[in-house]
């Protein structure tokens, strides 16, 4: 029983070392970008020693790409269709969660975008990771896209995903450069409206 106990305790401090070290990860690199980040200052956010860094992750990049790996459930956990009268309503709380997340969790995004924006003669496994993980995110949107609107084509459909997540893309940018100034709630109903309009122009222009 003691030793059950003994290794119980030992995988439950590893675990959360292995979770304090990828939110130190997540906020240096969000700050500093890949080339910036380092296992030092890894080290010295999280209050671990190197060799606990290590231990869990073989470099840097690997480091970087578990950060991005480790973010993204919770980050897409909000699109499902949520629960609404209309299409509009639930188009509307789905933007509100997404502004919701973006505002609680921005380091997931922020990262990402800093690495797909990079060009590298060698890709880094992180910028691979959060570019699959992106692909995934489009794949998600289009089905959320579909239950809206099962009657558009499927050209409708990849466009309205396309502008759908590209707006969300630079309504997080406006937020991240403006901070404060800019009410990221508004911008993303406004934003859902759009989506809405949209939807609902398309449909009556393919069934008309």
């Amino acid at each position: 029983m003691a030793a059950d106990n003994k290794q119980r305790r030992r995988r439950l401090d590893g675990e959360d070392s292995r979770r304090r070290i990828l939110e130190a990860a997540g906020r240096v690199a969000s700050e500093r970008g890949y080339d910036g980040t380092s296992i030092s200052l890894v080290s010295k956010a999280c209050g671990l020693p190197n060799s606990s860094i290590f231990w869990h992750f073989k470099d840097k990049d690997d480091l970087i790409a578990s950060v991005i790996e480790s973010s993204f459930a919770d980050w897409m956990s909000v699109f499902t269709v949520p629960e609404g009268d209309t299409a509009l309503e639930q188009i509307l709380t789905l933007c509100q969660e997404t502004a919701k997340s973006l505002l609680e969790e921005p380091d997931f995004l922020r990262l990402g975008l800093m690495l797909a924006l990079e060009r590298r003669p060698e890709e880094p496994r992180a910028r691979a990771m959060f570019m699959e993980i992106r692909r995934g995110a489009f794949e998600r949107f289009t089905e959320v896209i579909r239950e809206f609107a099962p009657q558009l084509s499927d050209n409708s459909v990849q466009l309205v995903t396309k502008y759908g997540v590209a707006a969300a893309d630079g309504l997080f940018m406006a937020g991240q450069m403006d901070g404060d100034r800019t009410d990221l709630y508004a911008l993303f109903e406004m934003h859902a409206r759009a989506v809405h309009y949209t939807l609902m122009r398309l449909i009556e222009e393919e069934t008309s």
